[in-house]
């Protein structure tokens, strides 16, 4: 996908947990970890703003456009309860 989130960035300057974000922005750490990985289709005007208003900081923090088919030049390199579920996805 051309738009890639960096969320997990933001969480790593602000030491803070997906669990603590998700109860602070009111959505459930499902949804955020649907964010998170780049699993959404879409996202809130009403989210984006309570995301960047919790992390202080603008919606180009958390969200760039890439080319299609570049490779993600940061890796999540934030350790996560679950497993990574772009292993197995392949590249357009």
């Amino acid at each position: 996908m051309p738009i890639a989130v960096d969320i997990d960035v933001m969480l790593a300057k602000r030491k803070m947990s997906v669990g603590e974000l998700a109860e602070r922005v009111g959505i459930t750490p499902a949804n955020l970890a649907v964010l998170k990985n780049g699993r959404a289709k879409a996202v809130r005007f009403s989210t984006l703003a309570a995301l960047c208003e919790v992390l202080e900081c603008q919606p180009g923090d958390l969200l760039r456009w890439e080319p299609e088919g570049a490779a993600d030049p940061t890796p999540d390199s934030t350790p996560d309860s679950t497993p990574d579920s772009r292993a197995g996805s392949t590249m357009a």
